[in-house]
């Protein structure tokens, strides 16, 4: 009995060793950003390159704690989807030596931005039309610069030992692009700019005020930060001079004010956009950049650290099949798609919907993520996802600091709640939302999953 005891005992002093030595080992952070600017030339989201006002970006992180890295990261094109991000997380992964599904890759939706879908880009090389809507060679080059840089990051990785958490609101930039009549319709789409009074004046309507900021910090010195804030960036486009418009320039000033790298992701902003508080001319758009700035700093002011470690780190992944929309047609799309009278953009259009199509026909998958870090969550979701989704999220967990990026996978396109459908309006008309109003179910109860403790 006695050697028994003295076994058990030596046993719980070896748990506790274990369990001490996991609390005590350091989270790592490391750090990348290459260049994602197109050549002139290259195809922006509408029209050719015709240069580069300020460079574009792909920037993030990598996580190291307990597993396999994580990498988290954005780009400011305007979406990235089907094999395009499969390419992209493939690439990422191999060069963090963890898995695709421990990587996520989301973009800012500026619209003077280049567009990356390797599956719609076969659909039209198959057909003749090569680089009038995608630039796959200049895709592939970003992904190959930007994986290079997350195997550095990853090598060169340092130690965190507190977690930054803050929020502040951001005044009169957010606003609701559909404005409802007495009838419960959609009477009005703001868009994200308006020169009309009896549209910008209706009142902001459903959005989240709040920008989050998540930071990371050695001691005293902060490694990185991480920001989140929903609305579309646009000021005006469709200038054929490639930048990242207000949301991309304010993380810049802030990056260059603190000289802490900035990484700043777009949230639940597909119903979201400028449009009460801009007219769209070109000086608007400093306007914008200064009030997501203000945000951002006031939400640094506002930071709590507290101590984290590898063990505090977490991360759940649910593949989920999203309902595709009705209005998806094989048939009239590969019409389209053959007609070389139409225009290559909306060759373009057809080859995305085909794509998704025949992809949710083959009952792929989209990840749907969360990231633990102590008490706060980072939601990774598709498409450009209504603000609802992200107040709901919020509304599950008011114990945690609950953040979220969409703009993940571009495939779906908008994803509306499910009363928003039979509203009206642009965002899920049959142009711009490919999934069915019954996505509004399945993406609660993941996103209800992963914030289970």
């Amino acid at each position: 009995m006695l050697r028994t005891a003295i076994l058990s005992l030596f046993s719980l002093v070896a748990v506790a060793a274990v369990t001490t030595a996991r609390a005590a080992a350091p989270l790592k952070i490391g750090v990348f950003g290459v260049d994602a600017s197109p050549p002139v030339g290259s195809p922006l989201a509408y029209d050719p390159t015709k240069g580069v006002v300020l460079p574009l970006s792909c920037k993030g992180i990598v996580v190291i704690g307990e597993g396999k890295p994580i990498v988290l990261c954005a780009v400011d094109w305007i979406g990235i989807g089907n094999d395009g991000q499969t390419e992209f997380r493939q690439a990422l992964a191999k060069a963090a030596d963890t898995e695709p599904g421990r990587v996520t890759v989301h973009t800012l939706h500026q619209h003077d931005a280049p567009a990356c879908d390797f599956s719609a880009d076969r659909l039209l090389a198959e057909r003749g039309i090569h680089h009038e809507v995608f630039d796959a060679k200049f895709d592939r080059a970003v992904i190959a610069r930007a994986a290079e840089a997350v195997r550095a990051a990853t090598a060169n990785a340092q130690p965190v030992t507190h977690l930054g958490l803050g929020r502040a609101e951001v005044h009169q930039v957010a606003s609701n692009r559909r404005v409802l009549g007495p009838d419960g319709k959609v009477k009005y789409v703001r868009y994200t700019s308006c020169t009309d009074p009896k549209i910008s004046d209706a009142p902001v309507g459903t959005i989240d005020p709040m920008l989050a900021m998540i930071s990371f910090w050695d001691g005293d010195k902060p490694v990185a930060v991480l920001t989140y804030y929903a609305t579309h960036p646009q000021s005006y486009y469709r200038t054929g001079l490639a930048n990242p418009d207000f949301p991309g320039m304010a993380r810049d000033a802030r990056e260059k004010a603190t000289g802490v790298p900035h990484i700043h992701f777009d949230g639940a902003g597909g119903n979201i956009g400028a449009g009460k508080w801009n007219d769209g001319s070109p000086s608007n758009r400093q306007v914008l950049a200064d009030r997501v700035a203000d945000g951002m700093v006031r939400a640094w002011e506002s930071t709590t650290r507290t101590p984290i470690g590898a063990a505090d780190l977490g991360w759940t992944s649910i593949p989920v099949r999203l309902p595709v929309s009705p209005h998806l047609d094989e048939t009239a799309l590969r019409k389209i798609l053959d007609d070389a009278a139409k225009p290559p953009l909306a060759r373009g259009d057809a080859a995305r919907e085909l794509a998704w199509l025949l992809r949710c026909r083959a009952g792929d998958t989209i990840d749907v993520t969360c990231l633990r870090l102590g008490k706060a969550r980072i939601l990774h979701l598709p498409g450009e996802l209504f603000v609802e989704y992200q107040l709901a999220a919020q509304k599950m967990r008011p114990d945690l600091f609950v953040a979220m990026a969409a703009y993940g996978d571009y495939a779906p396109g908008y994803i509306g709640t499910a009363i928003a459908y039979p509203q009206g309006g642009y965002e899920t008309g049959p142009r711009a939302s490919l999934v069915a109003p019954e996505v509004e179910g399945v993406l609660m109860d993941v996103i209800r999953k992963l914030l289970r403790d």
